[in-house]
């Protein structure tokens, strides 16, 4: 099925996205905006961020933004930049030489606007993309629009520890639980207010997500985020079980089911199973 032909269930959530078109774009016009995308960034007829964005004529997008895995989504190593091939604009990565949009990256920007679909794991780095875009339009006093989207594990459950502010990573953006239970709009206006960024934030909210809403219960077409987050139960799994990648055992990634499995050749599956049973996680 083709992105176009998606269909969406009359009820579902609406993205920021959504909202942004119902509202014929007039929070961005007459603007010469940017936005960091991926191939998540569509809206719930499956249409791209960056296309609805480019065809509207009250506003100029003159440059695009990727994140890990880059525009299509697919990458596992450091990308650089590209051109996208649909619209023929320069794609800049922020997973390569360079993290954050530069001063020259910005400065003929009105405003730059994030289209991303987290998955409510503190360590999944496009929310550390967020914050560092968001410091550097603060830096270069350009706006930053975040058009939000649903947490897939639901916005009520706040689990693990958090992390230190000293160990501060692309995997460690700000001091949050594994498991924040925010959305990426919510987010944004958290780095803004805690850490004193003084960035101009505009969150284009959702209409009709609550926070018991699981991405199963939102209507919409799911969309692999990253490569190996296939479904929402591996993005519930992701918080828990991506700990232990930076051991010798194997969490699925090459399998059919990354991290619903885990693993290694000298492991007693049963013994380990009981084990975990036992502490009723």
């Amino acid at each position: 099925m083709r992105a176009d032909e998606r269909s969406q269930e009359p009820w579902a959530v609406m993205n920021g996205i959504d909202v942004l078109v119902a509202e014929e774009f007039a929070r961005l016009r007459n603007r010469r905006v940017g936005i960091i995308a991926n191939h998540s960034s569509v809206d719930l007829y499956g249409r791209r961020s960056i296309d609805l964005l480019y065809a509207c004529e009250d506003l100029t997008l003159t440059k695009i933004f990727s994140p890990e895995h880059g525009l299509q989504g697919t990458a596992d190593t450091r990308i650089g930049d590209s051109r996208d091939d649909t619209t023929g604009l320069a794609v800049f990565s922020l997973y390569g030489e360079t993290l954050k949009p530069t001063e020259a990256q910005l400065g003929d920007l009105d405003a730059l606007v994030y289209d991303l679909q987290d998955i409510g794991c503190r360590f999944y780095t496009y929310i550390t993309t967020m914050g560092w875009a968001m410091e550097a339009c603060a830096q270069h006093r350009v706006p930053f629009v975040v058009l939000d989207r649903p947490n897939p594990i639901a916005g009520l459950d706040v689990e693990g520890p958090c992390s230190d502010e000293e160990h501060e990573s692309l995997v460690a953006y700000h001091e949050l639980p594994l498991r924040h239970g925010m959305t990426a709009g919510e987010l944004a206006r958290l780095f803004n207010e805690e850490r004193a960024l003084g960035t101009r934030l505009e969150v284009v909210e959702m209409r009709g997500w609550q926070r018991t809403l699981w991405f199963h219960d939102t209507g919409q077409q799911w969309i692999n985020p990253s490569p190996n987050i296939r479904d929402e139960t591996a993005a519930l799994l992701f918080p828990g079980v991506g700990l232990i990648e930076g051991t010798n055992v194997s969490v699925g990634r090459g399998t059919a089911e990354p991290f619903h499995v885990m693993g290694a050749p000298w492991i007693q599956g049963t013994a380990l199973s009981s084990a975990l049973n036992e502490l009723e996680l």
